[in-house]
């Protein structure tokens, strides 16, 4: 019994407190936003090239079709 009584104390030192973390910034901010920006370039530049690959498939498909039959995607109004 007298073994659990002779440990050593914990001491906590309360003077010396961590330093506050800093508050968002306006820096932060601005990066944050600036990211965002650089991510929607990045996808309007990428469906930009896969929409131009699509028109240049697509008119490269038709100018190699038969003259008797028409592309699917074009309809014959008849008039």
């Amino acid at each position: 019994m007298l073994l659990f009584f002779q440990q050593k104390p914990i001491v906590v030192d309360l003077a010396s407190q961590p330093e506050a973390a800093p508050d968002i910034s306006l820096d932060v901010i601005v990066g944050m936003f600036a990211m965002a920006g650089v991510f929607l370039l990045v996808a309007a530049l990428g469906s930009g090239l896969v929409a131009a690959g699509m028109l240049l498939y697509k008119r490269r498909r038709d100018a190699s079709a038969p003259p008797t039959q028409s592309p699917h995607t074009h309809t014959s109004l008849g008039i």
